[in-house]
Formats: structure tokens, sequence, C-alpha cells
């Protein structure tokens, strides 16, 4: 049986750094799937990944071992993700004229007739999507953790250190904007 997280942690501050190594290969698929959420580009996701384990190298002694290893590290990289949004803020916006066709067909379909739009789910994930990355770095931040990765409010408030109260105010803030995108490509399209 290989050695706990607890033992590969007194190992690497007890001077021996390699056995951080085996911490990276045990949980670098999580961070490189929370990086994804985030991230559009290889490069990017990458570079997400590297900064989380050169932070998680420089603060594992404030690791207290209260929960496992994991929570600690996932909260880290949520943290360096919105930093990253924050850093990566594209304040560029965009027109129906943009859209890909199978875009373009769902939100028709979703303007005139909204209880029938739902057979196209990818075209309907390609512009959720498109809108992620237009909405603010806290609002991407809470719309992905509730919404697609389906965190508890509670959840979101112990990995990214805001009160409940206030995850629930960028949720409902967040909401809000990317029904404003919706409405005004929608305008963009109609008039």
């Amino acid at each position: 049986m290989g050695r706990t997280d607890a033992e590969l942690i007194a190992d690497v501050l007890s001077g021996r750094a390699a056995s951080f190594e085996i911490l990276v290969e045990r949980h670098s698929p999580r961070i490189f799937a929370i990086a994804r959420r985030y991230a559009r580009r290889d490069s990017e996701v990458e570079d997400i990944v590297q900064e989380v384990w050169l932070k998680s190298f420089q603060k594992l002694a404030t690791f207290r071992g209260d929960a496992p290893f994991e929570h600690w590290l996932a909260r880290l990289a949520v943290h360096t993700c919105y930093d990253f949004l924050r850093a990566h803020k594209r304040n560029r916006e965009w027109t129906f004229s943009e859209l890909t066709e199978p875009e373009q067909d769902w939100l028709d379909r979703v303007v005139t007739s909204p209880d029938e739009g739902g057979e196209s789910a990818a075209a309907a994930r390609q512009l959720v999507e498109r809108l992620l990355e237009d909405l603010s770095p806290p609002a991407r931040l809470v719309i992905t953790l509730l919404e697609i990765e389906e965190r508890s409010v509670r959840e979101i408030a112990e990995l990214t250190g805001w009160s409940v109260p206030l995850v629930k105010v960028r949720a409902f803030r967040a909401r809000a904007e990317m029904k404003k995108w919706l409405a005004r490509l929608a305008r963009g399209k109609y008039l």
C-alpha cells in the first residue's frame, strides 16, 4: 500500500522534497480538471496547474491536516483559477453575427419557443461557454462551481473563503449577468 498524503507531506516538510513528486502525480488529474473549467487553451491550463503546484509547495507548511490534503489543494486551485480569471478578463463583447450557426439556431428556438429549445444540447453548451467567458471573474467562478460542478453554496463558501450570503448574492448577480447577455444577443438579432 502506498504512503498517505500526510506521510508524504511530513517527508517534504522534513527536507525530502522528492516526496512532493508523488503528491503531484497523485493529485494532478484533479488539478487539471479544475483548471480546464476556467481556461480554454492548453497552455493556460498548464500555467494554472504549474502555479497551483508552485503555491502548494511554498505553502505546504500552512496545511494543518484538519481536512484531507485534496480539499486544501482544491481550494488553492480554485483561488488560483480565480486569480487567473481576474488577470485575463476579456472585456470584449461579441455580437449575434459572431455566433456559430448551431448557436444561432438554438437561440432562435429559445426566443421564439422557449419550451422547445432544449433539443440541441451541444449548441446550448457552446453558447453557455461563450457567455461564461464574458462574465466577470466572480460571476464566472460562482456559476462554474454552482451550476457546472454542482457544488452546494456551503461548499463554494469553503472553497472561496466567501461567506454563504455572499455566495448567494454573487450567484444571483451572475445569473442576472447571463440573462442580460442573452437578452442583448436576442435584441441584436431581432431589432
